[in-house]
């Protein structure tokens, strides 16, 4: 069974969502449908196919869920050592032809969101950047083609 490394923060935040489905959704999912099947018949019943639709989503996000959390390799990121690149760790890079820097954390896969500026440790530029230290250069081949970056920071946040 492959290990999916994830924060503490990841974590709690599936945990939380498994919570939900179970508490609120999966109920409120069983009694849309029991409510629109007693319009009488089912076959022929477009709010049952919807509620069944739903509860049959909210089923499968829940084993999902179950999956993950079971799999699930927490890794403490609060004493990080920031003499070099490793999970749960943040980083600024300094775009070398730009003149732009990016601050990314590196998370597991489920847990990335670059908007948030979390990254895979499995993306290009995570995979780039583990292991190497302040002030090293990393070349990235990315969509766009070839960026490089320097790192500037590393920290724990």
């Amino acid at each position: 069974m492959e290990k999916l490394p994830m924060t503490k923060e990841g974590y709690a935040k599936l945990q939380e969502e498994l919570d939900r489905l179970r508490r609120v959704e999966r109920p409120q999912a069983l009694q849309a449908m029991n409510e629109a099947a007693a319009h009488g018949d089912i076959s022929d019943n477009a709010d049952y196919r919807v509620a069944k639709e739903r509860r049959d989503y909210v089923e499968s996000r829940i084993k999902e869920l179950d999956d993950r959390l079971a799999r699930a390799q927490v890794i403490d990121t609060r004493d990080l050592a920031t003499d070099k690149v490793v999970f749960g760790c943040t980083v600024l890079l300094g775009e070398t032809e730009a003149e732009r820097r990016v601050k990314y954390k590196i998370v597991g896969a489920h847990e990335a969101d670059i908007r948030a500026g979390r990254i895979s440790i499995h993306s290009p530029v995570g995979k780039a950047l583990i292991g190497h230290r302040l002030g090293d250069v990393i070349q990235v081949s990315v969509p766009s083609g070839k960026k490089e970056y320097e790192i500037l920071e590393i920290s724990s946040e």
